[in-house]
């Protein structure tokens, strides 16, 4: 069975609300994907009809070819983390792991492989509710993996991590995609994504509004516009401005310049005497082009269901 995940023209409604309105993507083995949208967007129904805990009024969302509730065994084709709350408090973490084995036919041994591959050998005989929320998201991804699934799906992984559990995540998912697995990652952090994903579905309006490589969504955001560093800010902004730029103020030294290239810049700078340090193309971050992308999707759902 391949290990792919597609989601094929969804659309759903919660009475007048309507959550998703041809969702459609396709998530590929071997790489992070990142799902990502304002709050709204449609992407916790999109998550929940995959895993058959929602039924779309139209479309189809299929694990490997098939309907996640079809699946013989379907925790060994797809592991989920949706709520890393989900767990039973009174519970050492290594005995929440051995319940759920025994739930899908597998031993104390692979409890204790994953208990080890999400670094919570030291807390393992620790009660799950004393766990914070970073150690609770690695509990949750340590179930998900237990039947060693081709396909991984995980809302928000990164709350509740310090700089060094992000830093661990990061690895961990690029060695998960790494291994071959197809891994959907639902997350607001679009600086952990732009080191992590591969490849970014953005969800507007409960349909798809971008699906590309991060790099092409980087190089779009990025095109046309110059970073400029000079001391003169203000005589900078007038020259351009009468040149018929866009200019942005970024810093108490930084401008960002729409319009002319970097090469008629530095000669209408020099011409007008304006001293600058730097002309350099501008390279834009996953949050400006998520905001660029979203821009008109924001407001979707604050009235109604919360969809996110």
């Amino acid at each position: 069975m391949e290990a792919t995940i597609e989601v094929d023209g969804l659309r759903k409604r919660f009475g007048r609300a309507l959550a998703l309105d041809g969702m459609s993507f396709t998530v590929r083995p071997g790489e992070v994907t990142g799902f990502v949208g304002p709050n709204g967007a449609g992407k916790s129904t999109t998550m929940r009809v995959i895993l058959g805990l929602d039924a779309p009024d139209e479309g189809r969302a299929l694990v490997g070819g098939r309907p996640y509730r079809s699946l013989r065994d379907p925790l060994r084709h797809l592991g989920a983390l949706l709520d890393a709350a989900a767990l039973q408090p009174s519970r050492t973490a290594r005995n929440h792991l051995l319940w759920l084995a025994h739930s899908q036919g597998l031993g104390a041994g692979r409890v204790d492989a994953v208990i080890g591959r999400v670094g919570l050998d030291g807390a393992a005989r620790r009660r799950a509710g004393g766990f914070s929320l970073g150690m609770r998201q690695r509990l949750g991804i340590a179930a998900a993996l237990l039947a060693d699934p081709p396909i991984l799906m995980l809302d928000e992984p990164f709350n509740g991590l310090d700089p060094d559990g992000i830093r661990w995540m990061r690895g961990f998912l690029a060695a998960l995609a790494a291994e071959g697995r197809a891994v959907l990652v639902s997350s607001h952090l679009m600086s952990e994504l732009q080191d992590t994903a591969g490849h970014l579905v953005v969800a507007g309006r409960g349909r798809v509004v971008a699906d590309a490589s991060v790099a092409e969504l980087l190089a779009a955001a990025s095109r046309g516009r110059v970073m400029i560093r000079t001391s003169a800010r203000a005589r900078a902004m007038t020259v351009l401005a009468n040149a018929g730029a866009t200019v942005t103020v970024d810093g108490a030294d930084t401008l960002t310049v729409s319009g002319p290239d970097a090469e008629e810049i530095v000669r209408l700078l020099g011409g007008a005497s304006v001293p600058f340090s730097e002309v350099a193309a501008h390279r834009a971050t996953l949050e400006e082009a998520y905001m660029e992308l979203t821009r008109d999707a924001v407001e979707f759902g604050t009235a109604e269901r919360a969809a996110s």
